[in-house]
């Protein structure tokens, strides 16, 4: 009923470049807000960037700070994770959530990110 679809992981060397995109569709109510976390091996999942889709703002991860930017698209009900500066830290499954109206909570099945040394 409710599909959020990552797409954009991939392979790149220290410093390079990465945009990660994430679709909701099908039957999505009111968004309230859309965010990107992540997951290394062996480790907990992590918040990395949220947007909150009324006022527009954006925390973010201390560790991403100043070389990620997240936004968004309303119309098409997506976002974005421009990725800059990438580091070997930043290797991890990146999963894309999404907050609704009505106690939505829904999860993409993650997109691959893996930085090289």
């Amino acid at each position: 009923q409710v599909q959020v679809l990552e797409s954009g992981g991939g392979l790149m060397q220290t410093g390079g470049s990465l945009r990660l995109s994430c679709t909701a569709s099908g039957r999505v109510r009111e968004i309230y807000g859309m965010a990107w976390c992540r997951q290394a091996p062996g480790k907990e999942r992590e918040f990395v960037a949220r947007v909150r889709w009324i006022s527009g703002e954006t925390p973010y991860a201390d560790s991403v700070k100043g070389r990620f930017t997240i936004s968004r698209d309303k119309d098409k009900n997506t976002i974005y994770l421009q990725m800059n500066d990438l580091k070997p830290e930043d290797t991890a499954i990146y999963y894309c959530n999404l907050v609704t109206s009505g106690l939505g909570d829904y999860w993409g099945q993650g997109t691959q990110v893996t930085v090289s040394s």
